[in-house]
């Protein structure tokens, strides 16, 4: 019945499943091993370090692209989300080739600031965040593909892309993405609240206007925004799926150009 239930959901929604589609099957399968795969270099490094595996930025990347990769695959049991496996691994397999060529460094031990339980809460939970917000940002990306793709039919033009029109109508995109943004909202919202916890252990204060620190809270304030302008101001369609890319685009701001050129207390990227 509730596999029933799904499908006729899918149906309305314009969009019918494709669970007996041989590739996709193929896909997924491939999708899973290559996770594990994944998951044992992660722990591997771990075991290597003698720590959690996420105190510098290649180690992040392994960490919080694995992350994104466990909820693509956990958000399956909530909505059939597979049409997202091609930007989900593309992104997965890019970002972890970047840092492999540029973020690379050999197991250091910790230095004195990152010897705190708050390492294992705050940097994993950030990680759970990025991962809700990479899947947000891809589903806004084909919302906007999507809505193109409509206005183009409408006035009578052919659309390129054709694998558009096996997808969700671009409502149900900008809603699925609404719904998995603010579950990575509330985890970065905990991220910034434990980020001043663990500032006040380590240095004695709150906040102190770092790099990072800033950077944490301007993440924060546009999924603020987005959240609060969608849910009350009645914004929908292009201005809601451009404020969800905005705010991934800050998030990678945050963490492949701060890190890297800005001087601060959060300087631990190892390079």
């Amino acid at each position: 019945m509730r596999t029933l239930g799904r499908t006729r959901a899918h149906e309305a929604d314009g969009w019918r499943d494709t669970k007996a589609t041989p590739s996709l099957r193929v896909a997924m399968w491939l999708t899973i091993a290559a996770f594990l795969v994944h998951l044992a270099a992660t722990v591997l490094r771990g075991i290597a370090a003698e720590r959690v595996p996420w105190a510098n930025m290649f180690e992040f990347s392994m960490t919080f692209t694995l992350l994104i990769v466990v909820v693509f695959l956990a958000v399956r049991f909530w909505a059939d989300l597979r049409f997202l496996g091609t930007f989900i691994t593309g992104f997965v397999t890019l970002w972890l080739g970047v840092s492999t060529v540029s973020f690379y460094v050999d197991v250091v031990p910790l230095v004195p600031a990152l010897q705190s339980a708050w390492l294992v809460i705050h940097v994993f939970v950030a990680s759970l965040g990025t991962g809700c917000l990479a899947l947000g940002f891809g589903l806004s990306l084909l919302q906007l593909l999507q809505q193109r793709r409509v206005a183009r039919a409408l006035a009578g033009k052919p659309s390129g892309l054709r694998f558009l029109q096996a997808l969700p109508r671009a409502e149900r995109l900008e809603d699925l993405a609404y719904r998995i943004n603010v579950v990575g909202f509330i985890l970065w919202t905990f991220t910034l609240i434990a980020g001043a916890i663990w500032a006040e252990r380590a240095w004695g204060r709150y906040w102190g206007w770092d790099t990072k620190e800033v950077w944490t809270f301007i993440i924060w304030v546009v999924y603020a925004g987005y959240i609060h302008a969608r849910a009350t101001r009645g914004w929908r369609g292009t201005p809601s799926a451009w404020l969800s890319i905005v705010g991934f685009a800050t998030v990678i701001f945050n963490f492949a150009i701060v890190n890297v050129f800005f001087n601060g207390l959060h300087a631990y990227s190892g390079l």
